[in-house]
């Protein structure tokens, strides 16, 4: 498949800077452009100039950016256009509706929407309820008594215990499991006895659960995550936390059982919270900061323990200057040492402890 520059501006809404009959047969990153395929540039727009003609024959940018000896297309939203550009080179495959597939195990109290597709191999189990416009993939398993809104996917291999809640338009990736047992523990004549494990996972509208995520089910209530929230692969949730809406939280992040979310907060990748933690609304923490205390709204938190970014980035500061601080340290009491013997005083007693034979003691 091939198409003129022109035909390209057109189709994203651009504006053309060069020769619009130029042939383009792909679109690809920067990375891997060649002669006869457009490219994006973003951010570094200074780059534009160093590009190489004979490399690249026409480049996507901003309309912040000055076009150079390469012909482009200049547009609004250079990631927008980019991925239409994509799609008309690599048009995704359609999903044809198939229905129930015979080789699935559909509970017979299972309530199904007329539209809904369910693939090989999935399980439906009993009084399950789900949405229409639904698709459950190959290996699925939704146990008793869950429930999918409309227009949601669920992918390969992902399991919905028991009562299991699901909005509209949800996203489930596979591997993923939603209502586990919580790890809550008592002691109990010298053993761990299991607490009770009697709640569920509630899912808002519009969330996305990434590969390998595993939320638990609450003790008594539900364990949720509200409406937009985004969450990336291999998070783990706790029971009885209650995240807000429209967060995003990348991937490793740990969250320890009832700890609860404001709206549009982010946590960066490897991320640890506490439990019976709150963090506030659009709170931001950095890539593995360890939060212990509670997060107040719009605080920027990086570090472990996870302090307030202009303190964290004071005491690194401080941290970074200790090797040369403990020379000036020696420096000084050497000095202070010769003083005193100028002065006829007896030096200054080291407190220091006594170190073994041959090792020396540090300053």
């Amino acid at each position: 498949m091939q198409a003129t520059l022109a035909e390209l501006a057109v189709l994203v809404d651009g504006r053309l800077v060069g020769d619009g009959n130029l042939v383009i047969q792909g679109a690809v990153p920067l990375c891997n452009a060649r002669p006869g395929q457009i490219t994006l540039l973003d951010g570094c727009v200074d780059r534009l100039a160093r590009l190489d003609p004979t490399r690249i024959s026409a480049v996507l940018i901003s309309q912040s950016a000055v076009p150079g000896g390469i012909p482009a297309i200049v547009v609004d939203e250079v990631h927008a256009a980019f991925a239409a550009i994509i799609r008309y080179f690599d048009p995704p495959r359609s999903q044809r509706r198939t229905g129930v597939s015979p080789l699935a195990v559909v509970s017979p109290t299972a309530i199904l929407a007329d539209d809904v597709d369910v693939q090989p191999l999935a399980t439906v189990g009993d009084d399950v309820r789900i949405g229409s416009g639904t698709t459950i993939h190959s290996g699925v398993r939704i146990m008793a008594g869950s429930v999918i809104g409309r227009d949601a996917t669920v992918f390969p291999n992902a399991v919905l215990y028991e009562n299991t809640v699901v909005g509209d338009r949800c996203i489930l990736h596979a591997g993923a499991v939603l209502g586990a047992y919580g790890f809550g523990y008592s002691l109990v004549d010298g053993r761990h006895v299991l607490s009770a494990q009697l709640g569920n996972v509630i899912l808002g509208d519009d969330v996305e659960i990434g590969a390998g995520t595993t939320i638990d089910r609450g003790t008594y209530g539900p364990t949720s995550i509200g409406e937009g929230t985004k969450i990336d692969d291999l998070v783990m949730i706790a029971h009885n936390c209650r995240i807000g809406k429209h967060n995003m939280l990348c991937s490793q992040v740990g969250i320890a059982g009832s700890t609860t979310t404001g709206d549009y907060v982010v946590m960066a990748g490897q991320v640890g919270v506490r439990d019976h933690v709150h963090i506030g609304n659009r709170a931001v923490l950095g890539a593995m900061a360890g939060v212990i205390n509670n997060v107040p709204d719009g605080c920027v938190m990086i570090g472990v323990p996870a302090t307030p970014e202009r303190e964290q980035k004071v005491k690194q500061a401080a941290f970074a200057k200790l090797p040369e601080m403990r020379r000036e340290f020696k420096k000084l009491r050497a000095a202070v040492e010769q003083l005193s013997r100028q002065l006829g005083e007896a030096p200054p007693q080291d407190t220091r402890k006594d170190c073994p034979p041959g090792r020396r003691a540090v300053a």
